[in-house]
């Protein structure tokens, strides 16, 4: 496997990371956890081992996950092993310390290599880690070496991302990036001349569900395995130093080993698949709407009834242009019940307003009418149910 230096950690870390939210028995933490699923674990970190695959990311909200790691990784060198959680800020540091003594506890771990505040979706939550002291006691933990480094986790907007990476704490981020989300890229490129190490999250499932792929993304990326495409084309960026595999099966690995492996070889394939998707896009309404389309739009907050329009925008386009109905309809019946990790409400608060409050709202837009006439009709296509995100099921 080959390795990258993870910023200013300098940590060589493997370019697939093991990601650790789909293994577990359970995502109530407190539920037993199966024997069958510890030895399916086992096995899972031996493949990833041989494959040099030695970065370990789990995290306290994903159920049994630490649980299972903690009765298999003490049958591995512990040096053999880059090991990370994550724990989400508290409102007061006794109830963060107290969790984050829990997580190790389960984990059976004296120190962690890499330690990451998850979940830093906005400005408030970074606020409150500082008040409430919860920075201070990491860097203490650091300096005692309980914790080698320290980072975050992150599903804020493009421009909150940006500020939170001032916070001088931190050495590295765990964001999204993909060609299906690329509005990451200037956090990437801001993470890399402050020298922190960038890993991206689940770029195959918030990437667009691309292990069931829609038929057309499937054809757009032939010869290739949408897997694959999405592999080389992330980590074609020396900006980026690892992606995560979240595997269920020791085999989940291969086909993103094989990637890393032919990663020079694919570009040229990688650049002519990503014309051929962009011109899928461009069809809809011509480049300049997929190059401009987030113009001029208001966050979310500052949207009549907190409709997510730059969320419902980015959904339609993988719709219309990939046929993408799945993993479109998942993230969209996500807002209003997700909170802060897909923040804002869905178009069907549109009937509640008077039609001149989103004419106002949209007066910074080049494509006002045209998002005027998107907004409820992306709500008929893609509204079905509430959903909840993984780990609130």
């Amino acid at each position: 496997m080959k390795t990258r230096r993870f910023g200013k950690t300098e940590i060589n870390i493997p370019l697939i990371s093991c990601g650790c939210m789909r293994f577990q028995t359970s995502w109530n933490r407190d539920d037993e956890a199966t024997a069958a699923s510890i030895a399916n674990l086992d096995q899972i970190i031996a493949h990833a081992l041989d494959l040099g695959i030695n970065h370990i990311e789990t995290a306290h909200g994903y159920g049994t996950s630490e649980y299972e790691l903690g009765q298999v990784l003490p049958n591995y060198a512990r040096d053999r092993i880059i090991l990370q959680t994550k724990v989400a800020p508290k409102e007061t540091l006794k109830e963060f310390i107290q969790t984050l003594e829990t997580s190790m506890k389960t984990l059976q771990a004296d120190r962690l290599d890499l330690f990451a505040l998850h979940g830093i979706n906005n400005r408030p939550l970074l606020q409150m880690a500082r008040s409430t002291g919860i920075i201070d006691h990491l860097l203490k933990l650091k300096d005692q070496g309980v914790i080698g480094h320290l980072g975050f986790s992150t599903h804020a907007s493009p421009n909150e991302i940006l500020d939170i990476l001032n916070e001088p704490a931190f050495e590295y981020v765990n964001l999204w990036h993909s060609y299906v989300y690329p509005f990451n890229w200037p956090a990437i490129l801001k993470a890399r001349d402050r020298d922190l190490g960038v890993f991206i999250i689940s770029p195959n499932d918030k990437g667009g569900m691309l292990y069931a792929p829609s038929e057309k993304f499937s054809q757009l990326c032939a010869p290739l395995n949408p897997m694959t495409f999405n592999d080389a084309f992330i980590l074609g960026h020396e900006e980026i130093h690892t992606i995560s595999c979240g595997a269920a099966n020791p085999s989940d690995f291969d086909l993103h080993a094989q990637a890393v492996d032919q990663l020079d070889d694919l570009q040229p394939r990688v650049t002519a698949i990503k014309a051929l998707l962009d011109g899928e896009l461009d069809a809809l309404y011509g480049p300049d709407w997929r190059q401009h389309y987030t113009d001029g739009l208001p966050f979310w907050e500052d949207t009549p009834g907190r409709i997510n329009i730059p969320g419902i925008l980015w959904l339609w386009n993988l719709l219309a242009a990939f046929d993408m109905e799945a993993y479109a309809q998942f993230r969209y019946n996500l807002l209003g019940n997700a909170e802060h990790w897909f923040a804002g409400e869905n178009a069907g608060k549109l009937s509640e307003f008077d039609p001149n409050a989103m004419q106002q709202a949209l007066s910074d837009s080049p494509y006002r009418e045209r998002i005027l006439e998107i907004l409820p009709q992306a709500h008929e296509l893609l509204f079905r149910e509430k959903r909840k995100r993984l780990g609130e099921e």
